[in-house]
């Protein structure tokens, strides 16, 4: 009798059980006698409309992440590398290559802060938001300033018009700092500030608020943003070239090693990169390569990355694809492990350490069916906890349509809450470790992103790769290929191109004029009261140290040429956002975008 011929796998949907991988017998055998002839009768279908990326070349459905990541339907052993084992790859919470977390005790010891994003109208507004996210239980600040702010403008600028108190607080001034923090302990209260281009500026406020209310900076922490690469690669809101830029992030870095120990004087961010369209592998691999350059930049200043690197900070998206984000964070801790060790040979184990903060997606949150955005946010945070962040923002349902209402905010903090308290994740540290689709995804994401450093490393870093454009067009292409998919409704957005009603427009926060003509009166009230030829002074100090090449300080001082004990100077004699941007303009000059066409 002539043998049995084995399937023809090559035109078989069954045939990814064999294609690159080291299946066992028994794994064989399943794909052979009970998947094969399952796919049969019921062929695979794909979660959303059956063409592009759903189909394969031999017409079969494909499934991929929201990156675009190919999944398989069954995740065993041979999706693992030959040599796996737990202890090599994985290690244990607390410890190299820091897989499974920063902390031997997971959120045991301390669960996540609660950090909502907020800011908005008026210094005296905010103020009353802030105690009112601290009265029902958030753990820390972080505070969204206004366009005018952002970019480095007084409210009363032509420039600011139209903009003053709209996508966040407006800021001018020490004075409008003080509002904005009265009543506030700020060496008990965590304070993050999303702020770049004029990051020295708003911080060295802070600074001075802080010292008003007695507070000691070496006691005093939080983060500021200034993370200007992202500026050029997604975000847009930078001032001046790339540099000087960097110089002034240097700068905080020296000062605040020196300073405020306790004080984060970066957050280098990818979450303004996937809010541009990046997939989660191009988010990891462009942040955590940002950081890369920072370390690189100060360490030509001549700064021990010892000294300033456990104050380096992070900050994620925590996207729709649950599994996937959760892979990106693991993977992140790993990368960030080898390159500080390996690459930049720190000795001490907490400048190996990859610390987080993460916020919900704001891009992924539609207008239409706002509320249907409370489970998303849900399931991106608890994606966020799994996935072992620090800290956490959680975007309110409404914030595709204003500023969150009251009410959103709550529901968004609430949502943290129940997630902390009730769901049972923060019992038990990395839940997920071990599995292997979420190990065989954590491994693809550190792969590609080496992938990618090798890349960027080849154009001379990320300050070089910027002005060549690669990776906006890396993000331009990857945004296209989403919104291609979208329209064809491969993939599928309840609400939005799938499962649509009619609906009535719900409550939103409105913020008129009046912002704008009060900020104006009270800059005007301002510049009459203080000593204008103090602020000149301090203006053309900050702009002859600014103009010299700084070096590290010695004897535990900063460089004599760091700008910002200018900045605090000018800032104590309550020089304006405005002015004190427009003295670095008269050095730096401005920057304007390359084509990336």
């Amino acid at each position: 009798m002539a043998e049995k011929k084995p399937r023809q796998i090559a035109e078989n949907p069954a045939s990814d059980v064999f294609e690159g991988r080291r299946p066992s017998d028994a794994e064989r055998e399943w794909a052979e006698k009970t998947l094969a002839p399952t796919l049969e009768k019921a062929p695979e279908r794909p979660i959303g409309a059956p063409t592009g990326v759903n189909r394969d070349d031999n017409g079969h459905a494909r499934f991929t992440t929201i990156s675009g990541i190919p999944i398989r339907r069954l995740y065993t052993q041979a999706d693992l590398p030959e040599d796996w084992s737990a202890e090599q790859y994985l290690g244990y919470p607390g410890q190299p290559p820091y897989t499974r977390g920063i902390h031997a005790t997971g959120y045991r010891g301390k669960l996540y802060t609660m950090r909502q994003f907020s800011g908005f109208a008026s210094p005296e507004e905010t103020n009353k938001r802030y105690k009112y996210l601290l009265e029902h239980g958030g753990g820390g600040l972080s505070v969204a300033f206004d366009l005018p702010t952002l970019m480095g403008y007084d409210s009363d600028h032509p420039a600011s018009e139209g903009e003053v108190g709209k996508c966040g607080v407006a800021i001018d001034s020490l004075e409008d700092m003080e509002i904005l923090f009265d009543g506030i302990d700020l060496e008990k209260t965590t304070v993050s500030m999303t702020i770049n281009s004029p990051a020295s500026v708003l911080w060295a406020m802070y600074l001075v608020v802080a010292e008003k209310q007695g507070a000691d900076w070496k006691k005093i922490s939080g983060t500021i943003q200034n993370d200007i690469l992202k500026e050029y690669i997604a975000q847009k809101e930078y001032i001046y070239p790339p540099a000087p830029s960097m110089r002034l992030v240097i700068d905080t870095f020296e000062f605040g090693s020196k300073f405020t120990p306790r004080f984060n004087t970066i957050s280098i961010s990818g979450y303004h990169i996937r809010e541009a369209g990046s997939t989660a592998l191009q988010e990891l691999a462009f942040t955590l390569y940002d950081g890369v350059e920072y370390v690189e930049w100060a360490r030509r200043r001549g700064l021990n990355v010892d000294e300033f690197g456990p104050r380096l900070s992070f900050f994620f998206n925590a996207h729709n694809d649950f599994f996937e984000e959760i892979a990106k964070y693991r993977a992140a801790r790993k990368i960030w492990y080898r390159v500080m060790k390996e690459r930049f040979q720190a000795q001490q184990p907490r400048t190996w350490l990859l610390r987080f903060h993460t916020q919900t997606a704001g891009v992924s949150l539609p207008a239409q069916q706002p509320m249907n955005n409370i489970a998303r946010v849900a399931l991106q945070a608890l994606a966020a906890v799994l996935g072992g962040t620090q800290s956490l923002h959680t975007d309110s349902y409404d914030e595709a349509l204003a500023l969150p209402t009251e009410e959103a905010a709550r529901i968004a903090l609430r949502t943290q809450q129940i997630i902390a308290y009730e769901s049972g994740v923060a019992h038990t540290v990395d839940p997920l470790g071990g599995s292997y689709f979420l190990e065989n995804l954590t491994l693809h994401m550190e792969r590609g992103g080496f992938d990618y450093f090798a890349k960027l490393d080849s154009m001379g870093g990320m300050v070089k790769a910027i002005e060549r454009g690669f990776p906006q067009k890396e993000i331009a292409e990857a945004a296209y290929q989403y919104q291609r998919a979208v329209e064809a409704k491969e993939k599928v957005i309840v609400g939005v191109n799938e499962f649509t009603i009619t609906e009535e427009p719900p409550n939103i926060l409105y913020i008129d004029e009046t912002v704008a003509r009060e900020q104006t009166a009270k800059l005007r009230n301002l510049r009459s009261r203080r000593s204008n030829d103090e602020v000149r002074r301090r203006l053309d100090a900050l702009k002859k140290a600014a103009a010299l090449d700084p070096k590290a300080g010695t004897n535990g001082n900063v460089s004599s040429a760091n700008t910002m004990p200018y900045i605090v100077d000018a800032v104590r004699a309550y020089a304006t956002v405005g002015e004190i941007c427009d003295a670095l303009r008269d050095v730096y000059g401005t920057y304007t975008e390359v084509s990336i066409t």
